[in-house]
């Protein structure tokens, strides 16, 4: 069991059978009275961000949340397959659970799975990638007074803004928080 002045950022607990994982952090206390502590708390489940207030003294399950290094393997349309880099057990990811940032992902890429017991709750990308573009829109330059964009398919599907001079064969870096172009390669 945990206080709620244990809570800091980044520490997971259970609240009303639910697992939820602290993204702020404040303690607060008022000129009489006990101390508030005041929180921003994410449900680890659903991705939902509620703010919660505790007072001082009230107390949580701990929750074991481990953050394990993995490669990626495939996809079979439905879920994505990695492989943990210790045991080397394979873990499966719904496609809804990755959403857009699947679109990062290549084969044999290294990602950090958050697994709670044998429940796979999240998977962090690196900050950014390299995909290979293997499609891309015509474009004439001279046409714009400013820097102009284009759209362009990589080896993964993604589909990037990236400027003009991008062509089909250029390997480009892709911020995997924003999902936008960083630069060539």
């Amino acid at each position: 069991m945990i206080n709620a002045n244990e809570l800091r950022k980044g520490t997971t607990f259970l609240l009303d059978g639910e697992l939820f994982e602290v993204l702020e952090y404040q303690h607060y206390k008022p000129g009489r009275g006990n101390a508030i502590i005041r929180t921003k708390i994410r449900n680890m489940r659903t991705g939902s961000i509620i703010p919660r207030n505790f007072l001082d003294g009230h107390r949580f399950e701990d929750a074991a949340v481990e953050r394990r290094d993995a490669q990626y393997l495939y996809n079979d349309g439905e879920y994505y397959y990695f492989m943990d880099s210790e045991s080397y057990e394979q873990q499966r990811v719904h496609a809804d659970q990755l959403g857009k940032r699947a679109g990062f992902l290549k084969d044999g890429m290294e990602i950090t799975l958050t697994v709670y017991g044998t429940e796979v709750l999240g998977v962090e990308m690196p900050a950014t990638v390299e995909l290979e573009v293997v499609e891309s829109e015509m474009a004439v330059a001279g046409d714009t007074a400013t820097g102009a964009n284009k759209t362009v398919v990589c080896e993964t599907g993604l589909k990037v803004q990236v400027p003009l001079f991008i062509a089909v064969g250029d390997v480009i870096r892709v911020d995997t928080d924003a999902g936008e172009y960083q630069t060539r390669v």
